[in-house]
């Protein structure tokens, strides 16, 4: 079992900044992929960025590449993910994940990540 918190959301303006992080815990992790994904009322989950334990390969959905920022801290267990220039279309509830399948082609289908967090909700307004 992999335990999954996540923390650091919150309201913010557009434009502003935030870092959510998420603590990990129950398992060795160098076989596993990270992701954050978000999930606004009314929408499907969408997929915001992964990185790979390991060797740290980071992947980015469109929507947020070149604002947000994920790391992982190997000492720490974490991982986080920056968020910059804000817009209100990013306001979701914002989602760890953990998967051991995860594969490169497989890196934004929420279906192959293994363990959730419990959520933590971002509001951004205009």
């Amino acid at each position: 079992q992999v335990q999954l918190v996540e923390s650091g959301g919150g309201l913010a303006q557009a434009g502003d900044s935030l870092r959510l992080s998420c603590e990990v815990s129950g398992r060795t992790l160098n076989a596993y992929v990270l992701g954050w994904f978000r999930q606004a009322p009314g929408q499907e989950r969408e997929f915001v960025a992964s990185i790979t334990w390991n060797i740290g390969i980071k992947y980015y959905g469109d929507s947020v590449k070149d604002r947000f920022t994920i790391s992982r801290d190997n000492a720490k267990d974490t991982v986080s993910l920056e968020m910059n220039m804000l817009k209100p279309e990013d306001t979701a509830v914002y989602y760890c994940a953990a998967g051991a399948q995860v594969t490169g082609a497989t890196m934004t289908w929420s279906e192959k990540y293994d363990y959730w967090g419990q959520g933590t909700q971002v509001t951004v307004s205009a």
